[in-house]
């Protein structure tokens, strides 16, 4: 008992390296802790705002290259089987934490949310912030409209139809149903765009020409240990709650996709980009920037915010990123 009590108070109090904890028998998990702990006190040290995150345009909008996405607020987690783990980032994420994570993103110069209208519009109220939402809608074959009207009634900058629906109805052949929702939004002073996880739905879109503003489209390497080996990898599986599913990969074709966004001069946004925590922020951000991606949305904890934007700004101001392959949007 006593061992393991001077074990737990070293963990709580020390800061030691990763490399001298190696050398002390420690477990991976515990250098995790120690490594976090060294993190949080580089944290404390320095608050102040980041200022001058480079920002691109999707139609008319002026929209930051690190857009803050909503999962996290509701427990999205993505935790592969670590079952407790989104109720404790549920838990987390209260009303006023929510507001809180909001302001930092603002603060340090992310001026755009994904996913929650309703929230973003409260915080807005609340705060006197002038964070910009974008809506992730489900518009059905019976309804190509869906909750679009309401969407932009709440004051979204614009919508995407999220990844799974999307990839639906491309497999339905019901490109129809993607063009009348771009449309009608459009029509309606706001940008449209297309969510998806398969490269086959962007290649489907533009084959038939939909005026669409942006793609919405994962993008992440496959160099880490929870990815599926390339041999067992098959279309459309994301999302798709099938036997093979198992919610720890986000971009099957990362290659693919990169080498057909080459050829799309729309903008995209690209999600997922650290497989939901598998991937650090410096090597997530560059794959999708270097990749072609023209923004990145990441959810991120409150404690994520600035570090986050420090690396997106250091690296978007880095000459070879600037001049790379795609144009930037």
């Amino acid at each position: 008992m006593s061992k393991e009590m001077n074990r737990r108070s070293f963990l709580g109090k020390s800061l030691i390296a990763t490399t001298g904890a190696a050398a002390l028998g420690l477990s991976f998990e515990e250098k995790a802790l120690l490594a976090h702990q060294a993190e949080a006190a580089e944290r404390a040290e320095a608050k102040e705002a980041v200022k001058g995150l480079p920002m691109g345009k999707i139609g008319d909008r002026k929209i930051s290259r690190v857009i803050c996405g909503s999962n996290l607020f509701g427990g999205g987690a993505h935790a592969r089987e670590l079952m407790y783990v989104s109720r404790i980032v549920g838990d987390y994420h209260t009303d006023e934490k929510i507001m809180e994570t909001l302001q930092l993103c603002e603060e340090n110069g992310i001026n755009t949310n994904v996913g929650a209208i309703g929230t973003v519009n409260e915080y807005n109220r609340e705060r006197g912030g002038k964070m910009q939402v974008i809506g992730q809608l489900g518009p059905s074959a019976e309804d190509p409209i869906g909750d679009a009207q309401e969407a932009i009634d709440g004051g979204a900058i614009g919508a995407f139809i999220w990844g799974k629906r999307s990839e639906d109805l491309v497999q339905a052949n019901r490109l129809d149903v993607i063009e009348k929702f771009a449309s009608f939004l459009q029509k309606n002073g706001a940008i449209a765009g297309v969510g998806a996880h398969d490269w086959r739905v962007v290649a489907a879109c533009e084959k038939a020409g939909i005026n669409l503003d942006f793609y919405f489209k994962t993008i992440h390497h496959d160099k880490y240990w929870s990815a599926y080996p390339k041999e067992t990898r098959r279309p459309y599986r994301v999302d798709s709650f099938a036997p093979d599913d198992k919610d720890c990969m986000w971009e099957q074709f990362p290659e693919e996709t990169i080498e057909l966004m080459k050829t799309v001069k729309k903008p995209w946004i690209g999600y997922k980009v650290l497989a939901a925590g598998a991937i650090h922020p410096e090597e997530g951000f560059k794959f999708a920037f270097a990749g072609g991606a023209d923004f990145v949305c990441a959810g991120m904890f409150d404690f994520q915010v600035r570090e986050d934007v420090l690396i997106a700004k250091k690296m978007l101001t880095d000459d070879a990123m600037k001049n790379r392959a795609r144009p930037w949007a």
